[in-house]
């Protein structure tokens, strides 16, 4: 193996990228239109592009991806995860090219990659499964009798799905129809495979999977497992390792049927088995044949690196290590920065300002971020990783959540600040989290980011007079009234310049002296460290400490703009994606919390619902359109 090919995009070629490079191998990236200039890009020995923009277009055309092999004179291709990272056809293009595939043989992956296959694998080899219905007749009708017979509640899954996308949970029989066409649409658009489960759904149990490692010389491993309970959307957004709920008696039957399970299919490689643990018993969900996003939690423990195991095995070599002489010290967390809102809205946008923050031994950021960067709708919402390892459970959470605290990302709306509020909250933090985690704790956890007001004030202050913020400025020898716009409040200030940055604000019935600096804002004696992004349009985004803080200048606008009014008639597109159904019609009357309308952007469906009970007067759009954040889609009156 002398020059690979990495078949993917963003953080996950760098990652691969860094182990090559420290191996002697060259490297090739790959790109779509808007990844041209993208850090995978320029860090790579050499560089082919695909064309296009969607994943269809680029990432996911096994045609150009050979292409690409042959005219870098590429002998080995690696996949990353995502994209086509499970898909047997192009691992067997790739070896019939006469190309190296890093990644288990094509059988193997055909064998665990569907979830229907794989549980009808595990059955077999004495692995516990959910009660459920895997088989190959994918009629309404017949999983309609099927649901009667596993009982409710229960989950519907997409049989090539993995990300969260397909999934369904259904609590009673009226919810099954809309839920199987839901799950199969994504699925479809996600996977290109319509095809479906279902299975008896556990409504409290823990996200538990198991790494695993197998060479071609038949010998297999496991590397512990992780705890990914944390999710939003199926999605996960928090991993650690090991999981605060295993013990050494458990974490070893775990592991047992983990590599009972790979052996079973041949296995050859990097891959993770899922398990829900509920208590002290535990259920098969899935095998992913691939390397997975959370892969640096088991690297900080073990002290392994496991791209470096996936090119040795793929070479041919043995794993370096047996069971017996595989380690595991202290804890490790890793937390998923992704582009959305706190209430998992995904966003869009160019990144102004960007900084890392610093990362002594014991933290890991893995990202493609710089100022400049373009986030699109094309891919998901993920951003980067950043990990903590540290000896104790407690200390790796503190060192994490103060990493975050210093991570700057301005420009769009991220889950920086969410994420650390988690690691915080009181159920987390003592190792009670469970799947439904966010769903219970959503609202304490959004409590919990809360501004202080000296924050918000900080953030003013930057925005107005930072860039002024100079020995030489000259000041206003006037009180300058303001009126600035925060989560739908209005501020009104009077600020009095004072000279050399000094300040004197009047807030309501506070008065209080500041002081602003480049980078910083004094308020009271307390300093909080500021940066401040113009977005344009009077909307800024600053970082105060660790808050983030959104505002838009009205000083100069119209007094009715500055808040009040009557209740919105209108909806808007809150993000970039494309529209794929419509629910209502002119004329139709919907009831609050009903469906309008569906878009689909970073690869998952989101349903717009009336925002109270509502007439639709008209739509100024159709399915099929792509829609751009703030675009009208609908105007209505209320009912």
């Amino acid at each position: 193996m002398k020059r690979l090919l990495i078949a993917n995009r963003g953080e996950i070629a760098r990652r691969i990228i860094r182990t090559a490079h420290a191996m002697g191998i060259e490297t090739v990236a790959v790109f779509s239109e808007p990844d041209a200039r993208a850090l995978h890009v320029r860090e790579a020995g050499s560089a082919y592009a695909l064309g296009g923009a969607a994943s269809a277009d680029s990432y996911l055309r096994v045609d150009r991806l050979l292409d690409a092999a042959v005219a870098t004179g590429a002998d080995a291709v690696h996949p990353g995860y995502g994209f086509l990272s499970e898909n047997a056809d192009f691992a067997q293009a790739v070896i019939d090219a006469g190309l190296t595939w890093v990644g288990p043989p094509p059988a193997a992956i055909r064998a665990l990659g569907s979830k229907s296959a794989a549980k009808a694998l595990a059955v077999q080899h004495g692995v516990p499964c959910l009660p459920g219905y895997f088989g190959d007749d994918q009629r309404d009708e017949t999983f309609a009798a099927e649901a009667q017979r596993v009982g409710f509640p229960l989950m519907v899954k997409a049989v090539a799905g993995g990300g969260g996308r397909g999934m369904r949970l259904v609590h009673e029989a009226a919810q099954l129809l809309p839920a199987l066409k839901g799950a199969r649409s994504e699925a479809l658009a996600g996977f290109a495979n319509g095809d479906l489960l279902i299975e008896r759904a556990l409504l409290r149990p823990r996200h538990v999977e198991v790494q695993v490692f197998a060479d071609a010389q038949g010998h297999c491993v496991h590397l512990g497992e992780r705890d990914c309970s944390v999710q939003r959307r199926h999605q996960k957004i928090i991993e650690e390792a090991p999981s605060p709920a295993v013990s050494p008696a458990l974490r070893e039957e775990l592991g047992r049927c983990a590599v009972a399970l790979a052996q079973a299919a041949g296995y050859v490689g990097a891959g993770t088995v899922e398990f829900l643990v509920d208590g002290h018993e535990f259920f098969l969900m899935e095998m992913n044949t691939r390397l997975q996003v959370e892969h640096p939690v088991t690297e900080a423990l073990t002290g392994l690196d496991l791209v470096e195991w996936q090119l040795r095995v793929a070479r041919g070599e043995a794993l370096p290590l047996a069971q017996d002489a595989i380690r595991f010290h202290g804890h490790a967390i890793e937390v998923r920065l992704c582009a959305e809102d706190e209430h998992f809205t995904p966003h869009t946008g160019r990144v102004h300002h960007f900084a890392e923050p610093p990362l002594p031994r014991g933290l890991r950021f893995d990202h493609a971020l710089e100022t400049g960067s373009e986030v699109t709708p094309h891919y998901d919402a993920m951003l980067g990783k950043l990990i903590a390892h540290a000896p104790t459970r407690r200390e790796a959470i503190d060192r994490l959540a103060h990493a975050l605290d210093q991570t700057l990302v301005l420009g769009l709306p991220t889950n920086r600040a969410f994420l650390a509020a988690c690691l915080r909250h009181p159920v987390f933090h003592e190792g009670g989290a469970l799947i439904p985690f966010l769903g219970e704790e959503g609202d304490t956890v959004r409590a919990m980011l809360l501004h202080p007001p000296d924050a918000v004030l900080a953030g003013v202050l930057a925005a107005v007079f930072g860039a002024q913020a100079s020995a030489a400025a000259l000041p206003c020898p006037f009180a300058r009234p303001l009126r600035w716009l925060h989560e739908e409040q209005v501020l009104e200030l009077a600020v009095q310049e004072q000279g050399q940055g000094a300040l004197s604000v009047v807030w309501g019935e506070r008065t209080v002296p500041a002081r602003v600096a480049p980078g910083r804002v004094v308020i009271g004696g307390v300093t909080w460290p500021v940066i401040a992004v113009p977005l344009g349009g009077g909307r800024w985004q600053v970082q105060a400490g660790a808050h983030t803080v959104a505002l838009t200048d009205l000083s100069l606008a119209p007094r009715e703009r500055a808040g009040g009014g009557s209740a919105a008639c209108e909806l808007r597109a809150p993000f970039n994606g494309k529209l794929i159904a419509v629910h209502a019609q002119p004329g139709a009357s919907i009831a609050k919390g009903e469906p309008l309308l569906v878009i689909e952007s970073m690869k998952l469906e989101h349903t717009l619902a009336a925002p109270r009970d509502v007439t639709v007067e008209a739509l100024s759009v159709a399915a099929g359109q792509q829609v751009a954040p703030g675009q009208l889609l609908v105007t209505f009156t209320a009912a």
